[in-house]
This record gives structure tokens, sequence and C-alpha cells, in this order.
């Protein structure tokens, strides 16, 4: 049954729905899986994903599609939940689906967007268990990172108290001599904490630590969260984690997780993080929730692991890339299907009435303030200018051989003749599209959705990536910013060119991926400029080297990886009623 998700929060539609909710064992029953592949963990559970791919690993895949959006507002145009919708539409049409999306993190969850666990009728449950550490992945890999610079900061501190011959007696340790002001990582917490960015530790005496600058960043955005999102097994997982860069010597050459001899300790806090775990929709839809990797700075995708799972499991399988197309489907194009081999069949284009009025012209959209009339009333002047930036990444999905669906993700304010100059322009411009409404009725308003979802599933693709694994970073980098943002150019910085130019004179980068870092709130640099800005050259300033996940990350424009917290954050209405424990006030 659709809830009245008019007047209902979030958090009671997903307790109502709870109730109901199948238990671990009738999850086993209904997916058709062995004992020993479910890992029971309250009313949860994570699935072995080895043991299932071993079994079914001569099962033939099911249709893999692909859910990205439109370039947002600041409020996010609701990927999560069109996925669940399309999760809930495909159930309504008897087929076998499931899916796999990103597990939140709690800087999100307590500040102002939530827990991007869908909405109304299409969100995930328990939302509680969702938004408040799940099954302890994000906790295992906070664990890890630290467990890294606890690892350098102590060597620094006894490389600096003892001479070589003392170190090599009293620690059997060999030096490193570590340049402190070349130090790579940070340290890593759950929240939004602006106060952390920029830090000093070890103050005291020569036993306090070693002195000198340090930060901290979001645990979504650490580099063994982005290792999470593409391994394909445990041994993926330890020798990404133990070729980490730290730091650099004072000669310039990285010094790695495996230098500082922690790797194979992070491998044991993290080796319960590899599989997923198992949550549904608010209509019992499967769906796996697994690795969260900031988008900005790394893949931004749910993980390879679950979805190879989901494709042996669900004859129609539902996976999630972050931000919009520009961003997040160039990285599940470009980067996550070449690390995975796997091929998709459909890419669903989340676009919004409000979303593509701002793209006409309307007025700044800004979280926590009401929204302008301009996006409550009919205004197709705006929707149909706005239109520019919605065929704009049509025709990016298109470049890739993949079947785009646009979604119109309505909100009851949407007007029909809005939704119509959508429809029109869509189709115009080569693809399918269809209205939604699973927001307000679940399934039910998600029919034409899946339907054109199974149409476009049904033809044939030509899946081709943008450029060859051969092709040199400043190539590539050029090619993403013309084909996909529609810059005229590249400018590089002459320190970032030089980086660049290193790396590719480097074979061991030959094969890393090209992870591009910029706004998502626009297709070029600058998120204040909207539509499809004409004219402009993308601004390289830097390149970063992740050497466990292998990217390497060409960044336009100031990225942060520790976000802030907002005046009227999300925490400040979530509650426990100390009588039941139920968690209330969660969105």
């Amino acid at each position: 049954m659709a809830y009245d998700a008019v007047k209902m929060a979030d958090w009671q539609i997903s307790e109502a729905a709870e109730k109901n909710m199948p238990t671990p064992d009738e999850w086993r029953e209904k997916l058709g899986l062995q004992a020993e592949e479910m890992l029971p963990m309250g009313r949860l559970a994570k699935l072995d994903f080895l043991k299932i791919i071993d079994r079914l690993k001569d099962k033939p895949d099911g249709k893999y599609i692909e859910v990205t959006a439109i370039t947002p507002t600041p409020l996010g145009e609701g990927k999560s939940t069109t996925s669940c919708g399309l999760m809930e539409g495909l159930g309504k049409r008897g087929v076998n689906v499931g899916g796999a999306l990103r597990q939140p993190s709690g800087g999100p969850t307590m500040n102002v967007k939530g827990t991007a666990a869908g909405g109304g009728n299409s969100l995930l449950i328990p939302m509680t268990e969702f938004s408040l550490g799940l099954t302890g992945d994000i906790n295992d890999i906070m664990n890890a990172h630290n467990l890294a610079m606890v690892a350098l900061t102590s060597r620094m501190q006894h490389e600096r108290n003892y001479n070589d011959e003392q170190l090599q007696r009293l620690t059997g340790m060999r030096r490193l001599d570590i340049d402190p002001t070349r130090v790579e990582m940070g340290w890593i917490m759950d929240f939004c904490a602006q106060a952390l960015r920029n830090i000093v530790i070890g103050l005291g005496g020569r036993f306090d630590g070693f002195t000198m600058q340090s930060k901290f960043g979001i645990a979504v955005g650490s580099e063994c969260m982005a290792i999470l999102a593409v391994i394909r097994d445990l041994a993926d997982l330890k020798e990404r984690l133990n070729n980490i860069t730290v730091a650099f010597d004072k000669s310039g050459k990285p010094v790695t997780t495996g230098d500082l001899e922690v790797g194979n300790a992070m491998t044991a806090f993290m080796r319960n993080t590899i599989n997923p775990t198992l949550m549904c929709t608010a209509e019992y839809n499967p769906c796996m929730v697994h690795a969260g990797p900031f988008a900005n700075i790394a893949v931004g995708q749910s993980s390879i692991i679950a979805d190879r799972v989901g494709l042996k499991l669900f004859d129609y399988h539902v996976t999630e890339s972050g931000f919009a197309a520009d961003i997040g489907f160039e990285k599940f194009w470009n980067v996550k299907c070449r690390f995975s081999g796997l091929k998709p069949h459909v890419s669903v284009l989340t676009s919004t009435i409000r979303a593509l009025k701002m793209h006409g012209g309307g007025p700044k959209v800004v979280p926590g303030i009401a929204m302008p009339e301009e996006y409550q009333k009919e205004n197709l002047e705006l929707v149909e200018k706005g239109c520019e930036n919605m065929v704009h990444l049509i025709g990016v999905i298109r470049k890739s051989g993949i079947n785009p669906v646009v979604c119109i993700n309505r909100f009851y304010t949407d007007t029909d003749a809005e939704c119509a100059v959508v429809r029109k322009a869509a189709e115009a411009a080569g693809a399918r599209c269809a209205e939604s409404k699973h927001w307000e009725k679940g399934g039910d308003g998600a029919l034409e959705f899946a339907d054109a979802v199974i149409d476009a599933c049904n033809e044939k693709s030509d899946f081709k990536f943008l450029y060859p694994l051969e092709m040199k970073l400043r190539d590539r980098v050029a090619k993403i910013a013309k084909e996909v943002y529609g810059a005229d150019g590249v400018s590089w910085s002459p320190e970032a060119e030089a980086k660049a130019k290193m790396l590719e004179s480097d074979p061991k980068y030959a094969d890393f991926a090209t992870m591009m870092v910029k706004s998502h709130l626009s297709l070029s640099h600058d998120p204040t400029i909207k539509g499809v800005p004409k004219g402009w050259t993308l601004p390289i300033r830097d390149v970063l080297i992740y050497s466990g996940a292998k990217f390497l990350c060409p960044c336009a424009g100031t990225i942060s990886l520790m976000p802030g917290t907002g005046s009227n954050p999300a925490f400040r209405r979530v509650d426990v009623d100390v009588k039941t424990g139920k968690v209330s006030g969660l969105f």
C-alpha cells in the first residue's frame, strides 16, 4: 500500500512499512540463497558475495540499469528516490528486480541533505539503521584509515627521537625519512566538521607525537572507501590497502601503507566490509547497500561487488551514480564499467521541473530556505529554456551507446503542461521519456516509467568507452572536458601540467583511472553557472594521486574533503522515544 507522503514524514512511512519487512530467513527463501550465504546482523543481513558469485558463476547476468540525473539544484533531484521507485514499478510489473545503492554518510544525514534513503513511498527501509551506521562499514573504514595515520605519526615521532642504530635496535624499523611538509593523508570522521579542516597535532613534549599541520576529512572521502567501491575480492582489497600513498620522503619518493607495515592490519579492520548489506524498498523490493564514496574525489558509485551479485540474483538490477551525468555517469561509464567489465543496458536520467526551471534562469535555490514562488507555479518558459541542460546530458549518455530514459521525477506541484514540454524535448533528443509519481504513489505511480525501462532494455545497445586506456592523461581530460562538459578546452596550471607530464612518463600510472574533480552544481567548474555554458575553458590546478585505488584525480577548482555543517542542521530534529527506543526526525 502507498502511504500519504504529503502528510507523513519519511521516518513515519519507514516505521509503518517496517512492520511487514521480511526477516533475514524470509529473504533467504525469497532470494533462493543458501544458509551460509546470509550473515544475519539483527533484523538486517550481509550477503556473502564470494559464495554467491561462486555458486551462480554460470548463471547469465540480468539487465543492468544505471540511474543518473541532470545537473541538480543544491537540494538534489531524487536519484535514490527514482532508483527505489523504479524497483517498485518493475516489481509491480511482476519482474524479478533488485538494486544497489550507496551507504549514507553521517555528515549529510545530520546536516541539511538528510539520509538520501529515497523519500515518500520510494525509500529504503529500515530507515533508522540505514541512517545511523547500518552494519558498521563506515566505522570499519574510519578505523582502517585512522590506523594508517597512527602508523605514520608514530613513525615520524620515533624517527625524530632515535638515530638509525637505535631505531633498528629498539623497533626493527628502517628510517623512512618522511617529509612533514608532504603528508598527503589526514584523519577522518563521519560528520561535517569544518572546524577540523586545518589542525595542528603533536603539541606537548617529545613523547606526545610529531608536531605538524594536519587535517580531517569526511569518512566517505577516504581512499579506503574509494577502494571498497572498486575491489573484486578480499585479495584485491589487501593489495590496494598496502599501496596507499600516505606521504613522501625528503627525496620525493612515495611512502605507502606497505612501507609503514600497516596495510595488512587495515585489511583486518575492513575484512567484513566486502559483503553488501541487504535492505529493501518500502514495497519490499530487495536492495543492497554497499560503499559510499565521495562522488567529487572518487568514483561515487555503489560497489562493483554489489552490482556483480545483483546481476546474478535479479533479472533487472538497478544501480545509482552519484551527482549528475557529467560526473556520476561519466565515472560509471569510463571507470566503473572498465574496472568491472560489466556492460549496462539502460541509463535513467532523473529530471525535475524544479531543476529545469533553475537552469532556465529561475531564482537561486538555497537549502534550508523556502523555495521561491517561481518553483511553485507553472512557468513553461523557464522549463523550456532549462531543457537545454537535459538535452546536453542525453547526448552524453548516447555517446556511450547506452539507451537513455528520461524520468520526470514529478512533484505534486508540477503541471501537465510543464511535463509535456520536458517530454517533447527529451524525445526530440532521442530518449524515451516517462513521468513517475513514485514519491507520492510508490510502484503504482512508476508503471509508465518501468515500462519505458523494460522497452529500452529490450533494445540493442552498443556500449563503448569515451577514450582508450592507452590515451595520455592530459588528452583524456581534454576529451572529457569537451565532449562531456562542453568546454572549449583545458588550461593547466604550471604545477598541474608538470605533475601530469611526470605521471604520463611513468608506466606504473598507465592503467590508473582518470577521476575528474569538479563542481556537481554546473557543467562547468563554476557552480554559479547554470544551463549549458558556452565559450569557457576548464582550469586544472592539481592532480591528486590515489595509488591504492589506482585513481589520478585532475582537480578543476578547489575541493574540500570536509564539508561544513549548516545553520539549520537535521540533528536538531532527531529524537529518541525513551520508552520504545524508536528514532524520529530522520529524513
